[in-house]
């Protein structure tokens, strides 16, 4: 029986890439998704990729920061596949790669209970190109999952974990329902629930 949910954000709770939609806003959003993309796909170290793309963002303004941040195009399914796990007794909670000026406001909306992710550093209310928090490395997820199962006294079984990415194979070690939602190849080889279609209701039907 599942107790814990654990989703990844961008790009799967999230219908893109936030830090993309940042980069857009400097004219430099190819260059940044494309920095994305190999990071994503496991041809890139997470941490490099990270600091490499943040780095890009300096001198942004925090207030463009919040203000995309708080009109991200959520994923369809979303806030009712979150309900319905909650409605069941199952903790949701949110591991993000990205920000959490994104994963903090999302909070409320979607309705997860806890989100773990990376601050953007600012300075004179811009940004200044450096980055820090709890999901910098491509083993993030995973060393986090199990701080959590050890707190909640929840083991890989009563564990379902959703994401796209290669920064998500570290959680996918230790959770028994693992979901490739959209996902890059090297995530669906890990995977045993694949959902391929824009829709995180269809989770709920394999679980």
């Amino acid at each position: 029986m599942l107790k814990l949910a654990v989703f990844d954000f961008d790009s799967t709770l999230m219908d893109g890439e936030t830090i993309d939609f940042f980069a857009e806003e400097l004219g430099i959003g190819e260059k940044v998704a494309y920095i994305t993309e190999e990071a994503m796909s496991g041809r890139l170290d997470f941490f490099e990729s990270l600091q490499q793309r943040v780095g890009l963002l300096k001198g942004l303004d925090y207030s463009v920061v919040e203000k995309i941040s708080h009109n991200l195009p959520y994923m369809p399914g979303a806030k009712e596949t979150i309900a319905e796990l909650k409605s069941r007794g199952i903790k949701v909670i949110c591991f993000s790669g990205g920000f959490r000026s994104a994963t903090g406001y999302a909070k409320d909306i979607l309705g997860y209970d806890a989100d773990f992710s990376n601050i953007l550093h600012t300075k004179d209310g811009k940004l200044t190109g450096l980055v820090g928090g709890d999901m910098m490395f491509n083993y993030s997820k995973g060393d986090m999952l199990v701080r959590i199962q050890n707190i909640l006294g929840i083991n890989e079984q009563e564990t379902l974990v959703c994401g796209d990415g290669a920064n998500d194979l570290s959680m996918f070690a230790h959770a028994g329902k693992r979901v490739a939602f959209c996902a890059r190849e090297i995530l669906k080889k890990e995977a045993n629930i694949i959902v391929e279609t824009k829709d995180l209701t269809q989770i709920l039907q394999k679980i």
